[in-house]
């Protein structure tokens, strides 16, 4: 029994072909949609390059290939429908009509697989700006090393546009060495003493770099000496008072990111049931074509579907042509399988001989 099977008269399938031809074109819209929104992830993530470990370009560049896959598939789509309005055309594609919809389908499957990425690529996100930033944070200083000479300008326009500070949070700054040698004071005894209290030698102070600052905050900014709560006047290091970014730029960039994940996944989702629709409507013109044509009369009615038997059934028969392919003639029945080839030569001499 045909699933969804619906009846269509002639006026009926020019219109599903003259409504495809025309949704098949918006498709081709749609392509290039997925493909903008691809680079524009793209872009966006190589931004922050620097600040990230791993390359997290996988989801961009899939919704870059399935868009202008895309825009082929439905163009091929558009020219398609266009010439089911003659059903003579249509025999132009009788055979590949069927090769077209379960490659567009694969296709919108792999849409889907896109959307659902989206949503999934937090977690790598978040262990790759884990480790992105803190790497970025110890080559604050190194602004006189080659390759190592733009990290300090982009930690520092990345804290002042998140409002952001460290990785985690304005701590981290105590636990790395973010002021060049070349601008420490030898001379000065306390300088001296911090770099050999350390182990590595590192010149670690409770101090954060000036784009920390909440630029919100009334008071001046406190960037040294932050945990001295006697070192400035009215101040307490424990209480609510203290003018720096609270919020670490791993969960800024996190948040910001998930955002734009999220609102590229709702497109590409939207558009996924787009395509799954169009796909079914060429199903249904496909079908109908195809019995018009059984029939011999291109102006009778004829029926589409979306599938021609029951599931379990379909399912079966594609279960069973697989489990065939490859298998040759069989010769169980033959009546001389069991027949030696010596008593076949010697039936053979006999009939000659009569013969």
């Amino acid at each position: 029994m045909a699933i969804l099977k619906v009846t269509f008269t002639k006026t009926k399938r020019n219109i599903l072909a003259q409504a495809l031809w025309v949704l098949n074109w918006v498709s081709v819209i749609t392509g290039l949609t997925l493909f903008s929104l691809g680079l524009f992830l793209k872009v966006e993530i190589q931004k922050r390059q620097e600040v990230m470990t791993n390359e997290i370009h996988m989801v961009p560049n899939m919704l870059i290939g399935v868009g202008l896959a895309t825009c082929s598939i439905n163009f091929l789509g558009g020219k398609i429908c266009y010439d089911c309005m003659d059903t003579t055309a249509f025999l132009h594609w009788k055979l590949l009509m069927l090769p077209y919809i379960i490659c567009t389908f694969f296709f919108t499957l792999y849409i889907l697989v896109g959307a659902l990425m989206c949503h999934a690529m937090r977690s790598d996100l978040e262990e790759s700006l884990l480790l992105g930033l803190w790497d970025a944070m110890c080559y604050y200083k190194d602004t006189d090393i080659p390759g190592c000479c733009y990290i300090k300008h982009s930690i520092d326009l990345l804290q002042m546009q998140f409002q952001c500070c460290g990785n985690g949070g304005f701590r981290d700054w105590f636990h790395i060495q973010w002021v060049s040698h070349c601008y420490l004071d030898m001379s000065i005894s306390n300088v001296v003493d911090q770099l050999q209290s350390n182990v590595e030698g590192k010149y670690l102070t409770d101090a954060v770099p000036f784009t920390c600052c909440n630029v919100h905050f009334p008071r001046p900014c406190i960037q040294h000496q932050i945990t001295n709560s006697s070192a400035h006047y009215n101040y307490n290091y424990h209480g609510a008072e203290l003018n720096l970014n609270q919020k670490g730029c791993r969960q800024a960039l996190l948040q910001y990111y998930t955002q734009i994940m999220q609102f590229v996944g709702l497109i590409v989702l939207i558009i996924w049931l787009f395509e799954l629709s169009v796909l079914t409507c060429m199903h249904f013109l496909q079908t109908s074509i195809e019995n018009v044509l059984r029939l011999g009369d291109s102006e009778s009615e004829s029926d589409g579907w979306l599938l021609k038997n029951s599931i379990s059934e379909t399912v079966q028969h594609n279960f069973n042509i697989i489990k065939n392919l490859g298998k040759c003639y069989q010769v169980d029945d033959d009546p001389n399988i069991d027949v030696s080839s010596t008593s076949r030569q010697t039936q053979e001499a006999c009939t000659l001989a009569k013969s």
